[in-house]
């Protein structure tokens, strides 16, 4: 167990109007104050204008983007993070375009961190979208963690409050992914702090 709370940031991931995500993730930050080893950021991107439309690739060396200023609070935000969890449904077999958007207009922000992922759909509760975000997120050199929480045909296993009818399975997965988090995600931030991702030192053989 470290010595401080981990910093983690929950993010919603869908922006489409009348969107179940911040139902998830309110259940899912609860877990997180419960388990209580980390403080707790919760990022709703359909707060911030995410243009689908890139500036040109800076050099190699410059890898960030010149964002727009309406993006400086959403940046700040997840460059404070030492660890993530993605809030995701399946659109047409994969995750939202606001996702996508989100993390391409970052780059170092995503660096040498912990990702984890809750999903939700009708049928594959998430998976098909999970599986594609471990796929862009690893090329951006993020650690995603094996636990996820899924929730196939969640319309049938919350109330109308919010609260899950039958919690016991969901709050267990979500635990599993909480440790394993936490673990991944202070030896990241660990070793961030000895010797900066990237760095001459970082790269020596």
């Amino acid at each position: 167990m470290p010595d401080e709370n981990l910093s983690l940031t929950v993010i919603i991931g869908s922006v489409r109007e009348g969107r179940f995500g911040p139902v998830v993730a309110r259940w899912f930050v609860e877990q997180a104050a419960r388990h209580g080893s980390f403080d707790i950021d919760l990022i709703d991107l359909a707060d911030t204008p995410l243009p689908l439309a890139l500036p040109a690739t800076p050099p190699a060396l410059e890898p960030d983007l010149a964002r727009p200023d309406t993006m400086n609070d959403l940046s700040r935000r997840l460059g404070a993070a030492d660890a993530y969890v993605i809030v995701t449904p399946d659109y047409n077999r994969s995750y939202p375009a606001s996702i996508k958007a989100a993390i391409d207009w970052h780059y170092r922000e995503w660096q040498a961190k912990a990702i984890g992922f809750v999903g939700y759909s009708g049928a594959s509760g998430g998976l098909l979208a999970i599986e594609h975000l471990r796929q862009v997120l690893g090329e951006l050199e993020a650690h995603t963690v094996r636990d996820h929480v899924s929730f196939p045909r969640y319309y049938e296993l919350f109330d109308s409050t919010g609260a899950l009818t039958e919690p016991r399975e969901a709050e267990a997965a979500a635990k599993a992914l909480l440790d394993e988090l936490l673990w991944w995600g202070s030896v990241l931030r660990d070793a961030r702090r000895t010797r900066p991702y990237g760095s001459p030192a970082a790269s020596e053989r």
